[in-house]
């Protein structure tokens, strides 16, 4: 018969707590995980109209500190020179683009009624068409169809979404303020400093190789005068930041305005064509050539980010979506617990 004395009797409960303990560790933290990750995501949609200003704000505030520090080292531009410099050049911006979405909107819908006679005279040709090859077609129900096709609503819809992006610029720019003076007084971080250099880069190349994408789909749609050029271009500097997926949407975003004033005509596939070149060209060598795997990020992982920010905070959620995994997961490495999950966004095998 075994016996045990008053200590062992106390001693085999907190073994037998401890071993529990551990062995139902790695449950509970996948269970904090969901539940802080849960939590963060109701924060994320709950609070999107603070948070997304604010997001916006941070990140033109990282590009215009480092575009600030290359004017101190370059030119000896004193830093609050720099910082106001990049501020009107981004305030600029934004009332530059009102301005041209207002004007091509204005001038599209001046020539509607043109465009509705050019849609009946392409329904003509299409009947004629077939029925040359012996195929029989209601033109009633034809012609129903094509005034049931919502093009100026989603030329409308469309700028008012552009709009929108910009609606909140007053509130955005009064967070840079607030993040310049911040700036001013906070000590410097190592941490920060990583974050902010890596998503900077990140974000001036993009806004470069963008730049130029814009610039290049202005001048092949201007050449053949094509309405809504410059609103077409705006809108290919925003997608450009969309990943695999915005370039695309870009180039087929003129083919019913180009359908609309040419008809088939083969000014449309040159332009068509073009406009995939410029893309094709800018994110398989340009931006491969200057960003490599900086983000350094899993493509599965980029394309689910997509998503997630695109459900979270809608187009602009879309447009920052790498940059915000990016931080997630520099933020991830510096947990032990959270590593492997960091080395699953990178793409990195599991040791």
């Amino acid at each position: 018969m075994l016996c045990f004395n008053k200590e062992q009797k106390q001693e085999m409960p907190n073994t037998n707590h401890q071993s529990l303990t551990e062995k139902y560790a790695p449950i509970n933290n996948i269970c904090l995980m969901i539940l802080a990750a849960s939590a963060l995501t109701a924060m994320l949609v709950y609070a999107k109209v603070v948070l997304l200003p604010f997001t916006i704000a941070l990140f033109t505030a990282m590009v215009a500190n480092t575009i600030t520090v290359w004017l101190n080292k370059k030119f000896k531009l004193p830093k609050y020179i720099g910082l106001t410099i990049t501020l009107i050049l981004f305030v600029s911006f934004i009332f530059g683009s009102v301005l041209f979405i207002s004007s091509s909107i204005e001038s599209f819908m001046n020539s509607a009624n043109i465009y509705s006679q050019k849609v009946t005279d392409a329904l003509d040709w299409l009947l004629t068409t077939l029925q040359k090859r012996g195929i029989k077609a209601d033109e009633a129900l034809l012609i129903e169809y094509a005034r049931q096709i919502p093009v100026m609503n989603m030329i409308k819809t469309m700028g008012g979404n552009i709009f929108s992006l910009f609606s909140n610029a007053f509130l955005v720019v009064l967070f840079m303020v607030f993040i310049f003076m911040g700036k001013q007084q906070q000590e410097s971080n190592s941490f920060i400093s990583a974050i902010e250099k890596n998503i900077s880069y990140y974000l001036i190349v993009k806004i470069g190789v963008s730049v130029i994408a814009a610039v290049l789909v202005w001048i092949i749609l201007s050449v053949i005068n094509t309405e809504l050029a410059s609103m077409f271009a705006l809108l290919t500097f925003l997608l450009n930041f969309i990943p695999n997926i915005g370039p695309s949407i870009a180039t087929l975003l003129p083919l019913p305005v180009l359908l609309l004033q040419y008809g088939f005509d083969l000014r449309v596939l040159l332009a068509l064509l073009l406009m995939g070149a410029v893309h094709f060209t800018i994110g398989n060598i340009l931006e491969t050539k200057w960003l490599g795997k900086s983000m350094d990020l899993n493509p599965i992982v980029v394309v689910g980010s997509l998503i997630f920010w695109a459900l979270i905070w809608g187009v602009m959620g879309a447009l920052l979506a790498v940059p915000l995994t990016a931080i997630f997961k520099m933020l991830l490495e510096r947990l032990e617990t959270t590593k492997p999950i960091a080395k699953f966004i990178s793409g990195k095998k599991q040791k």
